[in-house]
Order: C-alpha cells, then structure tokens, then sequence
C-alpha cells in the first residue's frame, strides 16, 4: 500500500535542498507518494534575510556547508541580498505539480539558486528555470499575474501553518506525523517504517 508523504520546503532553505537525497532514496526503496507542499520562511512583509550580516554566513559555514561536504552536494551560499521573497516561485509549483513536473522543476529551482547564483524571486529567472524543465512559458507568465495563484498560496501557507504545525523547514509529514529537520536517508526510512506500522496497528485496532 502506498503511503503518502508531504515535504514541506522553501527555496531558499538550503537544508530543504540537502534533504533532497534522502527524500529520493525513500522513494526508491519503499513504496512511498510524495507530494512536494510550499512553506514561505518569510512571507511579506517579514524582511528577509541577507548575506552580507553575520547570521547567514555562520550558519553556513557551522552547519550547511559541513552537512553538503558530508552529504557530497555542490552548493554555495548565494550572494542575492536581501534574499528572494518565493510566493511566485510557489505561485509556478502549483502549475509544475498540475503537469507532473513539481520534482524537476523544485530542483531546478534550488540548484539555480544555491549553484548558479541567480535570484528566484525575479520574474524572468523564475520563467527560465521553468522552461527549462518543459513549462510553457506563455503558461508560466500568466501564472505569475494569476491572483487565483496567489490566493491559493496563501491558503497553502495557512494549512501549513495552522494546520500541519509547521515552523521550519523542511518538514516532512508521514501518517499525520510531522518530522523536523534533515534526517539522513536511514534514519528518514526507519522513522517512515515505524510510523506507517503504528498507523496500521491503530487503524487495525479501531
């Protein structure tokens, strides 16, 4: 039986990309649906945060950059500042998940943030990163000046928040539970394991 599971990610959360190889390895060796959800660290008007202060800097260098040299991920901490608002770029997931491209386009968006350097927030990079992965691009403008988008992003931020519990990213729901942090691909099959067979024995009991 399949078990559905939702990662809760911002684009602009370099542990969200990290988590990325664990969360493919659980779908190649359990039997797993995973539903890619949008989590806005920083939604307007909440200053977001920037590169050239002290606090992202020290935790890239005491936390990110030794979990990527561990993990063998390529990623630097981008020099955009302040650092992109993404309601658009989710604003673009919504129409990705509708043609079966949410994964590749989510990847896409990561690596052109925390690789190439390039500024999400901005209308044409975000068109760009979507073409690339086989988006109309006529499709994605109007998305991005679509106000139905926009709502519905903002009532995605308010079931992430008030409903699942959400805080920080990523966040991964398994069997109604919400798991913090960035487990490793081991401990993230163990703790789904365990969780789908609690679920089935209280289902079982009821």
């Amino acid at each position: 039986m399949t078990t559905k599971i939702d990662v809760f990610i911002d684009y602009v959360c370099p542990f969200c990309y990290l988590i990325e190889g664990a969360v493919e390895q659980l779908k190649h060796d359990r039997d797993v649906e995973v539903t890619i959800r949008p989590f806005e660290l920083r939604p307007d008007p909440v200053p977001t945060l920037r590169p050239e202060d002290d606090y992202l800097p020290r935790v890239w260098k005491d936390a990110v950059y030794p979990m990527a040299d561990r993990l063998g991920v390529h990623l630097r901490l981008p020099t955009v500042s302040p650092q992109p608002r993404t309601e658009k770029a989710f604003m673009v997931l919504q129409l990705a998940r509708e043609q079966s491209k949410a994964e590749e386009y989510t990847q896409a968006m990561f690596k052109a943030f925390f690789q190439e350097d390039r500024n999400i927030g901005v209308d044409d990079v975000i068109i760009d990163i979507a073409a690339s992965v086989g988006l109309d691009r006529t499709e994605v403008e109007v998305a991005l000046r679509s106000e139905e988008r926009r709502a519905r992003q903002r009532a995605d931020q308010d079931y992430a928040v008030n409903v699942i519990g959400v805080t920080s990213v990523p966040g991964i729901v398994v069997a109604g539970q919400l798991l913090p942090g960035v487990p490793s691909a081991t401990r993230l099959k163990k703790t789904v394991d365990l969780l789908v067979a609690d679920a089935t024995t209280t289902e079982a009991r009821s």
